[in-house]
C-alpha cells in the first residue's frame, strides 16, 4: 500500500461568545483568541514542485472561512444563532465550510479549535 502525506496549518481568530444553558460564568459574554488547526492528506505529490499542495493555499482558504468569525460575537453569526458556539461546534462549522473547498490533491482530515493552549476540540468525519 503506497504512503500518504498529511499537512497541518494553524491560524487564529478573535471573537466573543456566550454558552447558552451553561449554568456558569461562560454563559456570560466573554472572548477568546481561538486557535485553529486544519489537517489535510493526500497520496500524490505534484510532479513539478514535488509537494502535496502549497501550504499558502490551505491557509488562504482557511482564512476565508475564519473571516466570517473574526472579531464577531459568535452568537450573532447566522450559523450560531440557534446552535451554541462551543469549540466543538466551531470546529464542525469550519470543517463543513472547508470540506469540498480544497485543492483536488488533498482531502480534509480534521479541524481542531482551541480556546487556550491547554485544551482543544477536534472534529472529523469517517
Amino acid at each position: 500500500m503506497p504512503g500518504k502525506w498529511k499537512l497541518t496549518i494553524t491560524q487564529d481568530f478573535s471573537a466573543s461568545h456566550q454558552l447558552r444553558n451553561y449554568g456558569g460564568k461562560c454563559e456570560n459574554m466573554h472572548g477568546h483568541n481561538f486557535g485553529v488547526e486544519v489537517v489535510v492528506e493526500g497520496d500524490k505529490l505534484d510532479e513539478k514542485v514535488q509537494y502535496l499542495v502549497d501550504f499558502k493555499e490551505i491557509k488562504r482558504r482557511t482564512k476565508d472561512v475564519l473571516e466570517k468569525l473574526d472579531h464577531k460575537h459568535l452568537n450573532e453569526v447566522e450559523c450560531f444563532t440557534e446552535v451554541n458556539p462551543s469549540s466543538e461546534n466551531i470546529a464542525m462549522y469550519i470543517y463543513n465550510e472547508l470540506n469540498g473547498n480544497l485543492p483536488d490533491a488533498v482531502r480534509l482530515v480534521e479541524v481542531s479549535v482551541s480556546e487556550k493552549e491547554s485544551s482543544k476540540a477536534t472534529y472529523w468525519e469517517e
